[in-house]
């Protein structure tokens, strides 16, 4: 009977409503990080306009499949060309900073949306990657490889 009691209390319990975090100009802000690179990404309702480090996001990656990376959390909500970003990223290479804004993003459409979250969360984009280069030990060539073996 206690078991019933508590099953109901939690059903019935009021879930916290999340409310969106805008700042004055009506944007989501949000961090996104991937190896070494680290973006700050700002978001909102627009006409799909993307600007990276102040040049477009055509010309800042020119590789199609950094750029289908980027846009996956808005092919996942079913958004494309919906939403305003503006972005500034720093540190790693193009691959990294492409899985940080990715992440970034992610994170600021669950700012300004909370509703958005189940859906990214489920794809993934939600999740910071830990992964990042194995530092190198004396006595090796790199982190792992050892010199090569001289017999003579």
């Amino acid at each position: 009977m206690a078991l019933d009691d508590l099953k109901d209390a939690v059903t019935s319990a009021d879930v916290a409503k999340v409310e969106p975090k805008r700042d004055q100009f009506g944007r989501s802000y949000a961090t996104g990080r991937r190896k070494n690179a680290i973006a700050r990404v700002w978001i909102k309702p627009g006409t799909g306009k993307f600007i990276v480090n102040g040049r477009t996001l055509e010309n800042y990656f020119p590789r199609p499949v950094l750029r289908m990376m980027i846009n996956q959390p808005f092919s996942t909500i079913n958004a494309v060309d919906q939403w305003d970003v503006m972005c500034t990223v720093t540190g790693g290479g193009l691959s990294g900073q492409a899985g940080a804004i990715r992440h970034g993003l992610s994170r600021a459409l669950t700012y300004y949306e909370p509703g958005l979250r189940p859906a990214l969360k489920a794809a993934g984009f939600l999740t910071r990657d830990p992964r990042a280069v194995e530092r190198k030990k004396y006595g090796k060539a790199k982190a792992r490889r050892s010199f090569q073996f001289s017999k003579r």
